[in-house]
């Protein structure tokens, strides 16, 4: 059986366009995290520095055919990015969840959210994109809350209530 015999006769792509097309999502995901990352934007030599790897390294990478960059970069520019996995840069659906929790945390920082805690030990069940949503609804509900309370009238406080005795 060829490429070609495959259901519904698409072609499947040879390993050279493969290799192409990982390039590209690499340089492409490359790019979106510096450019969007919570504490960004990063400038290449910013994250360069950052990761402990050569501007230079980023620059290719980061081109429009992308270049073989080693998993050695790609680890180090993803952890010093606070990504864990490592299959942001290949995996579609590790790129969405991974943004998916990037845009919640800069949503947390406009709100001026100091700090977010996550367990791990007592796991919701949830998949992330579910939780981000979650946050996402409590962000805008705790916004709107801000937004009545700024608008109701200014009461006294010069004279607060008498405390009883009781």
């Amino acid at each position: 059986m060829t490429s070609d015999d495959r259901l519904g006769g698409e072609r499947e792509p040879s390993c050279d366009e493969l290799i192409h097309a990982s390039k590209r999502a690499v340089a492409e995901r490359l790019r979106h995290i510096r450019q969007h990352h919570p504490e960004g934007p990063f400038t290449l030599a910013s994250l360069a520095e950052r990761a402990g790897v050569s501007a230079r390294t980023l620059a290719q990478a980061e081109s429009s055919e992308g270049a073989n960059v080693t998993l050695e970069t790609l680890t180090k520019v993803a952890h010093s990015l606070g990504i864990r996995r490592i299959a942001y840069f290949l995996d579609d659906a590790v790129f969405q969840q991974v943004t998916a929790e990037l845009d919640t945390l800069a949503r947390l920082r406009t709100q001026k959210v100091e700090g977010v805690s996550a367990r791990r030990s007592a796991p919701t069940g949830l998949p992330v994109e579910q939780l981000a949503q979650l946050l996402s609804g409590i962000l805008a509900n705790a916004e709107q809350a801000r937004n009545a309370l700024q608008e109701l009238p200014a009461t006294e406080q010069s004279n607060p209530p008498p405390e009883s005795d009781s």
